[in-house]
């Protein structure tokens, strides 16, 4: 029988650089899950492994054993292929509300765990905050049911699903250990493992207003996790999408979630928005096996979008979780308006030849729509709509955003942000490729 290995022997092998074994990950797991590992171990070896790094095996290990280190679902009663989508996040991501109900539509089941925003970049669960009566935290039972019934559930992840992950990612927030990518890795496809997926697809984001700023590091990341989500028997396939301007015309929270019904039922649409959701769909109805090829799901995706099924799944998730029955038909009924709508008009004529999407997020922030820490509140009205698009023609007095803001001070100061934002040429530009590149599950392009 082999002892136990002591959590300052692992740390120790791994601040020396060398590899620890799948024994050893979760004896460090293990720890992080019942509390008997300390906040200093855990810091310790939280640090070891953001500047040794891991190899593929190690990384592999550690998602696994943080995916079982609480509860693990399975869909037995489901009989949908499972499958799911994760953004490493950003400005103005409003797809998860558009691409769950999508995928629904098309036959796929979507249990779509998602997060809160935390400093300039927005969250899928703030968003749906704004909308009154919507429980993003059901209990599992209810979870399942809404899967289960409407074919998709986007919500938060419980206390029992990778309880050693929420533990180390507290631990990693405080110790400047965040940007670790075995770290990074193993966080996002634990939970993704724990609930049970079929396949996933990842929106690793680049650019100004993402996490990873430059290509060249969102491409080592989306290999890694395409890597170890295989090396997990998790199908995984990632796109690398562009950040550096805001992807809706909409960044807030009640302001992005009117955005996403107008493209639900299109009233009205924004190109780059519809364009990366239908790619991600296709992607994901391709993963599922409910297309032979991507043109085939895109087309899928598309009738989906345009007949109304999208928007009635939507529709039937929001009345399920607790949410208004008329959503879909009334938005201004039940989301809440800011009381201080202001224009922040272009200073000149030209060409909007770049924008400052981090910037524009810290904007919101300041207007309490975003947090500063993890303990704030947000408040759900606040925001910036109509956001004027690298390569849109603007005249001097063109509004380049409308901000909602609580008062007369924060809105002129939200505006002075967004002017500061945007940086208007007297010649044409053209933005960046929405998709830079696509990661494929099993190395084919």
């Amino acid at each position: 029988m082999t002892d136990t290995p002591f959590p300052q022997e692992i740390i120790r092998r791994k601040r020396d650089g060398e590899a620890v074994n799948e024994t050893e990950i979760g004896t460090i797991v293990a720890g992080l899950a019942d509390g008997s590992l300390s906040e200093a171990q855990a810091a310790a070896f939280a640090m070891a492994v953001c500047l040794n790094g891991m190899d593929q095996r190690e990384t592999a290990a550690l998602t696994r054993a943080m995916a079982d280190s609480g509860e693990t679902l399975d869909w037995p009663d489901v009989d949908r292929p499972v499958v799911d989508k994760h953004s490493t996040g950003g400005v103005g991501d409003t797809v998860s509300l558009i691409l769950a109900p999508i995928v629904a539509a098309c036959g796929g089941a979507v249990p779509m765990i998602s997060g809160r925003g935390l400093g300039h970049t927005g969250g899928t669960l703030d968003k749906l905050d704004a909308i009154p009566g919507y429980n993003a935290m059901p209990d599992l039972k209810t979870f399942r049911k809404v899967v289960r019934e409407v074919g998709c559930a986007i919500v938060g992840a419980t206390s029992e699903l990778a309880p050693a992950d929420r533990r180390l990612y507290a631990i990693r927030d405080v110790t400047a250990t965040v940007e670790s990518i075995p770290l990074i890795v193993a966080s996002i496809l634990s939970k993704k493992l724990a609930a049970g997926l079929g396949g996933l697809v990842m929106d690793v984001k680049f650019g100004s207003g993402a996490f990873m700023r430059e290509l060249p590091d969102a491409r080592t990341l989306a290999e890694a996790l395409v890597a170890t989500g295989k090396a997990a028997g998790l199908p995984t396939v990632a796109l690398l999408s562009d950040m550096d301007q805001p992807l809706a015309r909409s960044a807030g929270n009640a302001v992005e979630v009117r955005e996403a019904i107008a493209q639900l039922t299109a009233r009205t649409g924004n190109a780059r928005l519809r364009v990366l959701t239908l790619r991600l769909a296709a992607e994901m109805l391709q993963l599922a096996g409910l297309a032979d090829n991507r043109e085939d799901a895109r087309r899928q995706a598309d009738r989906a979008l345009a007949d109304g099924r999208a928007a009635e799944r939507f529709q039937a998730m929001v009345g399920a979780l607790g949410g208004p029955a008329d959503l879909i038909e009334r938005p201004d009924k039940h989301l809440p308006r800011a009381p201080v709508q202001r224009e922040a008009p272009a200073p000149h004529p030209g060409y909007v030849a770049k924008m400052d999407a981090r910037a524009l997020g810290v904007a919101i922030m300041h207007l309490g729509g975003a947090r500063h820490r993890a303990e704030d509140t947000v408040d759900p009205a606040v925001g910036l709509s109509g956001l004027a698009q690298v390569g849109d023609r603007v005249e001097a007095g063109t509004p380049l955003a409308i901000v909602h803001a609580r008062d007369e001070q924060a809105a002129d100061a939200a505006k002075a942000r967004v002017l500061d934002a945007y940086t208007i040429s007297e010649s044409p530009a053209h933005p960046l490729p929405l998709v830079a590149a696509r990661v494929p599950s099993g190395g084919e392009l």
